[in-house]
């Protein structure tokens, strides 16, 4: 099979540490280039990477006609304008999460795909994993009787004030975490939300929301509640409740790419586990899933599974989020 030749703009952690070495495994993928600022520190990167060219600025590399991709793990703030920049140069964009500051901005893609005629996609790696994949059969099947309820707990403690999740416009954690409680109960449910009311605490140096709670409306009596945490001992953990049973899914975001993964389902006959099942799932990299299948969906030139409107119902939902925490009323999407 002919790979997809990519390019990465920046060096953040989550490029060099997870996305980068696991695209680097896939069947479809290649990375030829990557990019900074600073071209020194691109070219110890790129060395360190593996990776056979240094681009000292972000034009060189949307310039490089080899590429075809681009991976665009910027700082949040930055993550629409270098992705119309990357589209306008003729290449795919794989973008991380969340994909704009808001809304608005987001749809400024959707203009930017059409007249490019590029895909564009927001980088959520948790929909690729097998764990994610066989929680939405079984609920969409009836294992666990009608769903009515989803509760996520997603929390780190991070209190390094030069990192980007810690710096406004784009730290924080509804925009760093919280958004993948959003988009796993919209994936889950089938379904976008109704209505929302959110609470949260900024941090008095950073101004960044270091703890968001929630809760999401959706149709036919169907919530979503959420907590997360950015300065809270890590923890994470998804409990998908229905009529028959619930769903546990233990480490549902950050997949370990070297271990297996497990999910429980009990059919809730007592409250010792005599109901419950386990469910495991071969050691997989769902960044390696992730990039293949995007780089697929341009070798067999086909439709994204999750095209950018999807990025952009989910940004309306965290909007309306803040605009609760901020009015202490529910919103609308």
């Amino acid at each position: 099979m002919r790979k997809v030749k990519w390019g990465v703009l920046g060096a953040a952690r989550i490029a060099s540490e997870k996305v980068i070495p696991a695209m680097q495994r896939g069947e479809a993928s290649e990375i030829i280039a990557l990019a900074s600022r600073d071209s020194a520190k691109a070219r110890e990167a790129a060395k360190r990477l593996g990776i056979a060219r240094a681009h000292g600025s972000y034009e060189g590399l949307l310039a490089d006609p080899d590429i075809e991709a681009v991976y665009n793990p910027l700082p949040n703030e930055l993550h629409v304008p270098w992705t119309v920049r990357a589209l306008e140069a003729g290449k795919h964009v794989l973008c991380e999460k969340p994909i704009a500051l808001d809304a608005k901005e987001a749809r400024e893609l959707i203009e930017a795909r059409d007249r490019s005629g590029k895909l564009v996609a927001e980088a959520f790696m948790v929909r690729h994993h097998p764990q994610w994949r066989r929680a939405k059969e079984l609920v969409d099947n009836g294992a666990i009787g009608p769903v009515h309820a989803i509760q996520t707990f997603f929390c780190y403690r991070l209190l390094d004030p030069s990192n980007v999740r810690n710096i406004p416009p784009g730290g924080g954690g509804l925009y760093d975490i919280g958004c993948y409680a959003v988009l796993t109960a919209r994936y889950v449910f089938g379904a976008e939300p109704a209505r929302v009311v959110g609470a949260m605490d900024r941090d008095p140096n950073f101004g960044t929301d270091r703890l968001f709670s929630a809760l999401i409306e959706f149709p036919a009596a169907r919530h979503l509640t959420f907590t997360v945490g950015t300065q809270l001992a890590g923890h994470q953990r998804v409990t998908i409740a229905g009529e028959a049973g619930r769903i546990e899914i233990a480490i549902p975001f950050n997949a370990p790419p070297d271990r297996p993964t497990k999910i429980l389902i009990d059919s809730g006959a007592d409250l010792f586990g005599g109901g419950a099942k386990v469910e495991e799932f071969p050691i997989c990299d769902q960044y390696t899933l992730q990039g293949d299948a995007f780089s697929r969906a341009i070798l067999n030139n086909a439709k994204l599974a999750y095209p950018i409107e999807d990025a952009i119902a989910n940004m309306r939902v965290i909007d309306a989020l803040f605009r609760s925490a901020k009015s202490g009323s529910w919103e609308t999407p």
